[in-house]
């Protein structure tokens, strides 16, 4: 079973410690050890928000391997409906594979988050399907890997777990309507009582106003250890606004020749401007990039399976 790419980074970083001496403690703690804010998300969620329903938790493991398989790529309930589009772009070791979700809801809230073991804190993952399982989803994709990090402002399904405002982030507002906005500028209470329901810490924002953001290919998300940079031509994950309450998610596959090479933030930014979206953000990705539809995973993750992450975003079954 291969390693967890992050967990690679992070024992190369955790080696570099060592080396140098002292704060190995530290490391491991930070970026290994799983810290356990709230044990039962869904009480948690239910005590304070009205819209909140309880769900079942499930296990966690590295990776589980996995084909891209769809049987069936639409959905229609009376919360949502989902069709799923695979593009192929381009040829030989220039060949692009991405897969496109394009998501009309009922409700904003209809469009959830859940975390890895019923659990919020640090350190704690399961894989993608695991969480989707758990929470009765009919569709998911990987989120914002919260859980690598200990910043950020962090509200999910209309609760605030987390205010330390540090990045660019994206939120979804109970109205439907979604905006990206500077973390360092405003709070999580504020936030809320703007009716914020979702948000997401981790970006670059890919377009804004219909155009793709200049000078997205020299961000940086994060500089610690095990996390250096997003650049290249990588597996993505991203989620673009097309109208209120119209969204598209996007999982492009990457490092494999032939298959698909992955992209940059620009190329993403650009096939989110060709999907009509007004609003596109980025999301974790490299191996953590996946969709999962009905039971099946539907891209190919760049681990040869399915990594475990810290949270997802899902569509439950009507």
């Amino acid at each position: 079973m291969k390693k967890r790419l992050k967990q690679g980074l992070i024992a190369g970083g955790l080696a570099v410690v060592l080396a140098a001496g002292g704060g190995t403690a530290w490391a491991l703690d930070r970026f290994v050890i799983p810290h356990v804010e709230v044990s039962d998300v869904a009480a948690y969620e239910a005590a304070q928000s009205p819209t909140a329903t309880a769900t079942d938790d499930g296990d966690s493991s590295d990776t589980a391997s996995t084909t891209p398989v769809v049987t069936d790529t639409t959905y229609t309930s009376d919360d949502a409906s989902i069709a799923i589009t695979q593009y192929t772009q381009g040829s030989g070791s220039d060949t692009v594979t991405y897969y496109v979700a394009d998501i009309t809801l009922s409700d904003a809230t209809v469009l959830r988050s859940a975390f890895a073991n019923n659990q919020f804190g640090e350190n704690i993952t399961a894989l993608v399907s695991e969480t989707a399982e758990a929470n009765g989803a009919i569709f998911a994709v990987n989120g914002d890997y919260y859980g690598f990090r200990d910043s950020g402002i962090v509200i999910r399904n209309g609760v605030v777990y987390r205010d330390d405002g540090a990045r660019e982030g994206l939120v979804f507002y109970t109205d439907g309507t979604a905006a990206v906005y500077d973390e360092t500028q405003t709070t999580a209470a504020e936030l809320l009582a703007d009716g914020a329901w979702n948000t997401l810490s981790f970006g670059p924002a890919l377009v804004e106003d219909g155009a793709v953001v200049a000078g997205i290919d020299d961000v940086e998300i994060d500089t610690n250890i095990g996390n250096h940079s997003i650049q290249g031509e990588q597996p993505r994950t991203a989620i673009g606004i097309i109208d209120d309450n119209h969204i598209v998610i996007v999982v492009v596959d990457g490092r494999d020749s032939g298959y698909s090479r992955g992209v940059t933030m620009t190329e993403l930014a650009d096939i989110m401007v060709s999907l009509g979206a007004t609003t596109a953000y980025n999301l974790d990705g490299g191996g953590s990039s996946e969709m999962w539809f009905n039971g099946e995973v539907v891209n190919q993750p760049s681990n040869g399976g399915e990594r475990a992450t810290s949270d997802i975003l899902y569509i439950a079954a009507g």
